[in-house]
């Protein structure tokens, strides 16, 4: 029997749903969401399709003491939501900088879901963070919108390789101060 491993992961409160530590029984939802290849298109990291066996893998690395990278859910299931409408992740960069990284599963996009996980991330600061950076993808002027909504500022263009896509892609690169 396989138990969940107890990850040092603050849950966060948002107004729909709560950010909470990725479970094991999570991982047919991600798995569900993923498959989706505009999702994977909009990610540097997802593969379309996804091997077998990344999922646990992510949900593994996930759950390691020893993670560059915090992950949360988020999850409805309080409000009769699924347990995974989406995940966000913050990952180390550098002594107090971290990154953002999220995706919407496509049931939940333009809600508003994206904006609220994001804010409460940054109202929590859970890795006590003074700056937090993020990028997205020239053709997802969604996201973009997410991160300015949030009070995020553009610092200039880049590309970031795209695993689904095969090829780099051009981004947008933001930043926002903690203080």
């Amino acid at each position: 029997m396989k138990l969940d491993t107890i990850v040092n992961q603050p849950v966060i409160e948002a107004e729909r749903f709560v950010l909470r530590p990725l479970r094991r029984s999570d991982q047919g939802l991600i798995e569900m969401h993923t498959a989706d290849r505009e999702l994977a298109r909009m990610t540097t990291r997802i593969p379309h399709p996804v091997p077998p066996g990344s999922i646990e893998a992510f949900i593994n690395r996930a759950q390691s003491s020893d993670r560059v990278e915090d992950v949360w859910s988020f999850d409805g299931s309080a409000q009769g939501q699924p347990e995974v409408m989406g995940i966000i992740g913050l990952t180390r960069i550098d002594e107090g900088q971290v990154e953002v990284g999220y995706w919407i599963g496509k049931a939940f996009r333009n809600t508003g879901l994206a904006s609220e996980a994001v804010r409460a991330l940054i109202a929590a600061n859970p890795l006590v963070s003074s700056t937090i950076f993020a990028s997205v993808f020239q053709d997802n002027p969604a996201s973009a919108r997410v991160l300015t909504n949030c009070g995020f500022q553009y610092l200039g263009d880049a590309e970031s390789f795209s695993v689904a896509r095969d090829a780099a892609v051009p981004t947008w690169t933001y930043s926002l101060k903690l203080d």
